[in-house]
């Protein structure tokens, strides 16, 4: 029979259990909070004031309008004015903007004359869900953007003419695939979510059954052990790449533009800092169930904020800066540049820049931390 007493004994010691688990007790509460935080103010879906190069060789007030236009629809934030049109496919292809509006030396004597008067958008279309909504409200300006110009014998045109045509170029992705974005991007979640994993739990898994104080009784230096630890795990990594690639290409058909160079760079340091953050975890946590929801709470800002499901760009400034702390992110801008845009290490480099860094500060930290325990 059913001991009231007994059973309020067995959950009042289950909830101090509880409140002595630091990290457990935290997790319980930090990461609602977190969650709540992340997809109520960080995730939008539409993003706006996305970065816009311009070429302009027209200089006429009609070309001033246009690009008042653009600024003011929300959508355009106008940060670079190119000088030629390498120049526009050099910011294109290093992801420092979204759109590239070129202007023709001819717009303003095309306009007048009533004649067929075009400007070119080009959009890194490689995340069709970040570009879409500016693509979209790109419709109205022909119609909006000279409104006040073409004024007296100027406005003299045909019923529903409008003065210029907006020639809109999806680069990289011209069809909106969404598989061709999501599915590199999993390379990087995938990595993250069985690498950091495995390599926290194993180790995790080693001090709880006790294996870990031979490992420490031995005269093996840190740098040692980390490098034995983490080896056979970087050609796992290195297998799991392989596989999702040709998937990639044999069940989604996603392009494979080149840029082979800055991914396997990319693909390498990513490896090396997940495996480096898993130890580094595995010495601070102290069970299996901590050190997985250490890994967990790194994983889920890494799937929110590295852009992988919602546009970067969408996010206020506050979780973009918490996505460039995220190696995910970077990661993910080489795998994404590489594939879909052929991007060379030079495009790379600021990424690969970022990743060297990561690697270099996790692993120092693992190894102190390991200094430590061995102390």
């Amino acid at each position: 029979m059913l001991s009231p007493t007994r059973t309020w004994a067995v959950l009042v010691k289950e909830f101090v259990q509880l409140t002595r688990d630091r990290l457990t007790y935290a997790m319980i509460l930090v990461l609602p909070i977190v969650q709540l935080l992340l997809f109520g103010y960080a995730i939008n879906d539409d993003p706006r004031r996305l970065p816009t190069a311009v070429l302009a060789q027209d200089h006429g007030a009609f070309s001033r309008s246009i690009l008042s236009a653009l600024s003011t629809s929300g959508y355009f934030d106008i940060r670079l004015e190119a000088r030629s049109q390498a120049e526009l496919d050099r910011a294109l292809e290093r992801g420092d903007v979204q759109f590239a509006v070129v202007i023709p030396g001819d717009f303003t004597r095309r306009v007048v004359r009533g004649e067929r008067a075009q400007i070119l958008v080009e959009a890194d279309a490689s995340d069709p869900s970040a570009t879409s909504g500016a693509v979209a409200a790109l419709s109205n300006l022909p119609a909006q953007a000279l409104a006040r110009d073409l004024t007296g014998p100027l406005s003299a045109r045909q019923p529903g003419q409008a003065p210029f045509e907006v020639v809109v170029h999806r680069r990289y992705n011209p069809e909106a695939v969404t598989a061709y974005n999501i599915v590199p991007g999993l390379l990087g979640v995938i990595l993250s979510m069985t690498l950091v994993m495995m390599t926290s739990l194993g180790m995790a898994r080693e001090r709880e059954r006790g294996t870990m104080e031979g490992l420490l009784a031995t005269p093996a230096r840190p740098l040692e052990v980390m490098a034995g630890k983490l080896a056979p795990y970087v050609l796992v990594g290195l297998i799991q790449a392989g596989v999702i690639l040709v998937l990639a290409r044999v069940l989604f058909g996603v392009p494979m533009q080149g840029g082979w160079a800055a991914f396997g760079l990319g693909l390498t340091l990513f490896i090396v800092g997940s495996l480096a953050l898993g130890f580094l975890i595995s010495t601070v946590a102290r069970t299996q169930l901590q050190a997985m929801q250490m890994s967990f709470f790194y994983v889920l800002p890494s799937i929110l904020l590295s852009g992988f499901m919602f546009p970067f760009r969408g996010m206020p400034e506050w979780a973009q800066a918490l996505g460039t702390a995220i190696p995910v992110t970077h990661f993910l801008r080489v795998v994404r540049g590489s594939l879909l845009k052929g991007a060379g290490l030079e495009a790379a480099a600021p990424s690969l820049l970022e990743l060297s860094i990561f690697v270099v500060v996790v692993s120092t930290l693992a190894m102190l931390r390991y200094r430590t325990t061995l102390d």
